[in-house]
Formats: structure tokens, sequence, C-alpha cells
């Protein structure tokens, strides 16, 4: 902190990025955007003057000069008592200074102008018009908005992404990933959470393997860059989880961690500051300290700016980028045809869309236009489902937010909260408003009065808002895309899935989230042709789902659905089983001319090496879903879904790096495509012996207590394993060679 004076709290912004190193990925924090001008003057009060709380008097010849201008800040904003039951000097002195760094942390952070005293006045402003009542949206008109309705597996949908796909390379991503998993009975950070249990791949690895591949495959080696929003209670986690795997495989100056600040809890109408309650793990004595909430993803765009890092991707000559939630593994299936949206319709904003139920708990892509006298202003910004309704009711529908006969949904599309950006407008929108949001507040009352508040609230700001604040040049759009292929985020723990799913909306649970991701892939296989059933409904606590055929598609493999039709060559001769299990995944190639599945097939190609499946049956014992018992013992994983998988039997084939074009035959072993016409030879010997001379990879336990594949002598050149009996979870080794891509794709190791 710099202190012009005694009386003088001046906190300056520093733009400056923090350069990356070896040991870990470039990481900055939000410092108010201020200048000097616009801060907080307030004249020193003379350690005598009696108008002070008797707590802070009593200690304020051991407040430093800087300390005690930050006193004056809260008694100007109505915050004396926060000095109720201070100790008098002598006791908790070093607690005392510490709640005083914490006020500076959040004077300094609060992106507006004007620090904690802005930022209590607006609190006030807010909490007034929401307990008479108010709605911002009141003088505005709702209309259904223009944008582009698209269908997978049409040709339309195909031609918008072979026009996309060149967009790709020229993108930069931003991962809001500020949440703990503590609502889903998850004790780690969200990110962390698998995407399934076929191959445990986390959300995070994920996200990482992807934009990796995309770099590999669609942007000439130049992976992308990627920023991630951490908070302060996921940022230590999200970073160890990126060192104990070794970043995925990630450039490290090309991903940088933005630390998103806190902002005090609020416990009344009148914006008085909360303490935390008493026993909140971390807080020493409560007397000393500050109830703090998150301030909303909306500040993303304040650390985007601050940071300098959006301007520095114009700068390197990108052109988009997409920002995307923590736990939607569907996020980037639709990412070619919507870049390609953006591209041709010129549009500055983007907001991927899903078809929305009438009153479904998601916000409303909406038009809105407003007139005062001669001036209307229109623009087309997300609208929060609980406004949507009596917005169209005063505009004269008086039926409100029903549904399109002809379609069955809202005629306003749903917001999935994954948007695309044009580069060039966002970054001077950025040095206009430094990336500031409107801000909102949302109390739970506990009185018809609304004066009682249930428990604190505070100050939110969402990213969506941003088409707010551009100009009436820049234009904004929306692509709709089936949920199945674009969103199912895991938000819901069991119980609260079951219930969402009762009233009819959906779960957004574990089990859920993992079922549409087998399904997303099985879905594509069928557009393209291939005969591929499906698995029964099954319910698990409540939850109702379809857990097959499990089919998992690395990046690495194919990025988009016109790559899958690079993989299956002849999709009618294509058959896989309800109950099959699918993993295909590595940095090499795979054909699929004709296969019949009726069990678990992993199969893992090296660098340089192309297998070809050519009139393969492979029929074993496969994967099992067993749903959990009351009285068993389980990890938090599988207790949030509801049910185990446990691996019965399932063939594992690791096809060596710069082996050129491999056939996987019949009887489960690789063989050179000039020795298929020599049964028996002495290669397709060699490659057998050596594959049933393999033993199944030790499974080691991690630091982070998952399961991680143990090491696997590298001279093996190919390894398949038939593993058998319940419960039988053997691990695939790494890679036979451990180059560049096998650190890249480590997420579809088991």
């Amino acid at each position: 902190m710099r202190c012009e004076s005694s009386t003088d709290l001046n906190l300056r912004a520093n733009p400056k990025k923090t350069a990356a190193t070896k040991a870990g990925p470039k990481e900055t924090s939000l410092d108010s955007t201020k200048d000097t001008a616009s801060q907080t003057s307030v004249s020193k009060t003379g350690s005598n003057d009696r108008t002070k709380p008797a707590g802070l008097d009593v200690n304020w010849s051991i407040l430093s000069q800087d300390e005690q201008a930050l006193a004056e800040i809260l008694l100007k904003a109505g915050q004396a008592h926060l000095f109720d039951e201070w100790d008098i000097p002598g006791t908790n002195d070093e607690l005392k200074h510490a709640f005083f760094a914490h006020v500076e942390r959040l004077h300094r952070t609060y992106p507006f102008p004007g620090g904690l005293l802005a930022y209590i006045e607006r609190a006030r402003r807010l909490l007034a018009g929401s307990a008479a009542g108010a709605n911002s949206l009141d003088d505005w008109v709702p209309t259904v908005p223009e944008g582009e309705v698209l269908k997978p597996g049409s040709e339309e949908f195909s031609n918008w992404e072979a026009m996309g796909e060149a967009e790709l390379s020229a993108t930069a991503f931003v991962l809001v990933a500020g949440g703990l998993g503590e609502r889903l009975g998850y004790s780690g950070i969200k990110v962390a959470l698998p995407t399934e249990m076929t191959t445990e791949t986390s959300y995070l690895e994920f996200y990482c393997n992807y934009l990796v591949a995309l770099g590999m495959i669609k942007g000439k080696g130049k992976v992308p860059p990627l920023a991630i929003m951490v908070s302060d209670d996921t940022h230590d986690r999200t970073l160890a989880l990126l060192q104990a795997n070794d970043f995925f495989g990630y450039p490290r100056d090309q991903l940088t961690l933005m630390k998103q600040e806190k902002v005090p809890a609020l416990m009344d109408n009148d914006a008085r500051i909360a303490r935390p309650s008493r026993g909140t793990k971390g807080v020493d004595d409560v007397r000393y300290a500050i109830d703090c909430k998150p301030h909303g993803h909306g500040d993303v765009h304040s650390l985007l700016h601050s940071t300098g890092l959006a301007r520095q991707w114009e700068e390197d000559g990108l052109k988009w980028v997409v920002f995307f939630q923590d736990t939607n593994a569907l996020a980037f299936f639709s990412l070619a045809a919507a870049l390609a949206v953006s591209a041709r319709r010129d549009l500055a904003v983007n907001s991927l869309a899903i078809p929305r139920v009438p009153k479904q708990a998601i916000g409303a892509i909406t038009r809105l236009t407003r007139t005062s006298g001669t001036e209307t202003q229109v623009m087309i910004v997300n609208v929060e489902y609980n406004q949507l309704d009596p917005l169209l009711r005063a505009a004269g529908s008086g039926e409100g937010d029903t549904a399109d006969p002809a379609t069955g949904h809202s005629p306003y599309p749903g917001n999935i909260n994954q948007l695309i950006f044009a580069l060039s407008p966002y970054v001077a929108t950025l040095e206009k408003t430094h990336g500031v949001m409107a801000e909102f507040v949302n109390p739970k009352y506990a009185d018809g009065a609304r004066t009682v508040f249930k428990k604190p609230t505070r100050l939110e700001c969402m990213m969506q808002d941003f088409p707010k604040v551009l100009g009436p040049e820049d234009k904004v759009g929306f692509t709709s895309l089936p949920a199945w292929f674009s969103f199912s985020p895991v938000k819901n723990n069991l119980a609260d899935a079951a219930k969402a799913l009762e009233s009819g909306t959906p779960p957004g649970g574990a089990a859920t989230g993992e079922a549409d991701q087998y399904f997303a892939y099985a879905e594509q296989l069928r557009l393209l042709g291939c005969r591929v059933m499906q698995a029964p409904t099954e319910s698990y606590a409540g939850v109702s789902v379809s857990l097959g055929p499990r089919v998992v598609i690395a990046p690495s493999m194919a990025l988009t659905y016109h790559d899958l039709r690079a993989i299956f060559v002849h999709p009618e001769k294509v058959s896989i089983d309800a109950a099959a299990t699918l993993v295909i995944r590595g940095p090499g190639k795979v054909e699929v001319d004709s296969i019949t599945l009726e069990g678990a097939l992993i199969l893992s190609v090296g660098l340089g090496t192309t297998v070809v499946l050519k009139d393969l049956t492979l029929k074993n014992k496969g994967h099992l879903v067993r749903p959990l018992t009351g009285k068993e013992e389980s990890d938090e994983v599988s207790r949030m879904r509801g049910y185990r998988l446990v691996k019965m039997e399932e063939l594992r084939i690791q096809a060596p790096p710069n082996a050129g074009r491999l056939f996987l035959t019949a009887q489960g072993t690789l063989t050179h495509e000039k020795d298929l016409s020599a049964k028996g030879s002495a290669a397709t010997q060699s490659h057998a012996a050596t594959m049933a001379a393999t033993p199944a990879a030790v499974v080691t336990e991690a630091r982070d207590g998952q399961k991680h594949p143990g090491p696997q002598d590298p001279s093996h050149a190919a390894d398949a394993t038939q593993g058998s009996g319940e419960g039988n979870e053997a691990e695939e080794g790494p890679p036979v060679s451990q180059n560049f891509f096998s650190r890249i794709f480590s997420c579809f190791r088991k």
C-alpha cells in the first residue's frame, strides 16, 4: 500500500502482468483501476475525539496512520459497530492489525472508484430498491431477438463448423473457476471433479487437453492462451492440481491464473457489514473479522483489463475470446460452428444458448427496447428468469413466459453463460469502462416487510451483462444448439438433483453430467450413421440416467463433429451395444472401418501410428454400473452419483508411436497390413507375444488421493491387457515414450 498522507488513502492500479516462471503460470489479482482524483478523502480526527466508538477510541494510539485512515473510512460509511467488543490495547493487537490489513485489501480491490465508501453507498441504494420491489428493467419492452438456431448433424451445421475451424486458432479462452465443490458434497475444487468415471478425467484436465489438442491440430503447434479466474477459496488448490500433473502439458507462458477478490457481506438494509458467524473455519476471533462473499463472475472483465491480458491478446493477432464455465464437459462441441456465426454475422458478442423451457431457472436472451423522448435504445442481453415473466406481463403479454406451440419451448433462448467476444470491440470497451459491470443485490428476506435478511447478502455482478456497456454500433446475437450437444452443468448434490428432476427441471448433478457426456459422443456417432444402442434409464437415489454406451473420444482424436467422420469411415459397419465401453485416445490416428462391440475396448495410439479396426468383433464382460447401498462405504465421487463403476473386463490396446499403419485383429492383436495375409507369421506372433507378456500397470496413490498409473516398461512396443473379475480396476500405464504428447494427453490415461 502506498499512502500519500496520513489522511488520504490513495490506491493505484498495477496493470503489469506477473512474469511466467518455470515454477508455475502467470498469476494476477484484481487491483482497482482508480485514478487519484477519484479516491475517497477523509480528514483526520484527533485521538481524543469522543465521537469514535469506545472500542476504536481506546485502541487509536496503537494504529498506524494508514490504519487510522481506514478506520475513518469505516466510520464515514456507518460501520462503527465493527469495533464493538474490541479488547483494550495489549490484548489481541495482532488480530486488530490483521483486521485493518483485510479492510485495506477490500477497499483497494473493489473495482468501482471510491473503494468501500462507494460500495456501501451503492449497496444502500440497491437495497432500498429491492425492499421497495423495484425492477431495474421496468421501462424496457422485451421482444424475441434474432439469432442462429443450429441442428448438429445437418448439412447447414457441417457448413458452419467447416467455416469456423479457421477461427479456432485465433481464439483465447477464459475459464471461470472460482467455485468449491461443497454444494456437490465434494471437499475439493469443482474443476478437480471427474467428468466421467470411465477415464476419471477431471474437468481441468479435459479443458487443458482440448485446448492443447486445438493448438496441435488446428493451430500449427501453437497452444491458445488460457486465463483461469480463481478465488481465495480455489487459487492454491487449482495451482496445486496443475503442478501435480505437470500442467497437463499446457505451456506455462500461455496459462494465467487471475484471482478474484471478495466484497463485504451486508446484514441489513442499512448496508452494515457483517461479521462471520462463530465457529467459522479459519477465523480466530469473529470480533476482528469481516464476513466476505464473492462479487460475481462479472469481475472477470475487470481482471482482463487490469492485467492487460485482453489488450495483449489483441496485439498478438487473436480475434476472439471464449468464456466458459467450470463444470460443463459439453462446452466445446459447438465451438467451431458458433465461431463461424460470430465471424459471418460480425458479432461483438455471441451468446451460446439452448432451447429453454418456460420459467426454467436459467436466464433468457432477450431484445430490450426503451424509448425516452425521441431517443430509442436497444440491447440484446440476458434477462434473469425471475425478471422475464413479470417483464413480459408488464409489456402486455398476459400469460407471461409461455411456450411456443410450434416448438414446446419458450421463444426466448436460454443463456448458458458461454460467450464469444470479438476482441477488438471488447478491448475498446474495456478501455472505456475498465471492465466494471453493473451491480445488483438479491437478499433473501425473512419477513414480509423486507427488513430482515435470512443470511447476509452482498452486491454482485455478472459477466453476461457486458452487452449493456457496448456501443450501439456493436452487434450482439446468439447461437442456439440442443442442450445434449452443448450444456450439462454439474452444480447440484444428489438430493437437490433428485428434487430438480421431480419438479421438471434439469437435475444438474454429477450423474447427469456423466450420462450426458457419454450420450453426446454416442449421439454424434448415430448422426454419422453408426448403429449405437442406448441403455435403459435407471434411477440412482432418485436421479434417472442412462449410462450407456460409455463412449469417450479424446480431443486429440476429434475436436469437431467433422473430425469424427475421419475416424468412423464406414459408419454403417459400426455396431455398439448399449452396455459397451469405447475409449479412443492418444495423439495418433484411428480408423474404425467395421466393428461390433459388446464389452469394453480402451484404445490408445501413439504419435505417428494409425490403428485400423476392421472386421473386429469384441465381446467381454465390460464395465458394470452398481448402485450404492445405504450402508456401503464409498468415496465422494461415487456418493455424489449414487453408483460406482465396476470394471469387470476390458481389452486395452496401446499402440506404439511411429509404427505406421497397424490393424487390430479379431484376436485382439496388432499387426502390420503386410502381415494380414501371412497368418501366423513371425511378425504377427511377435506382437501377440509382447502383448501377452505385458502385465497390467500397477495402481499407485497420488498426492491428490486419486488413482494414477504406475510405471510401465518402456521397452514394450504394444500393450493389450484383459482385466477380469468384479472390482478389477487395473490401470493403464503411460505411453511407451515420455514425449510431449504423452504429457499433453495425460488426462486420458488410467
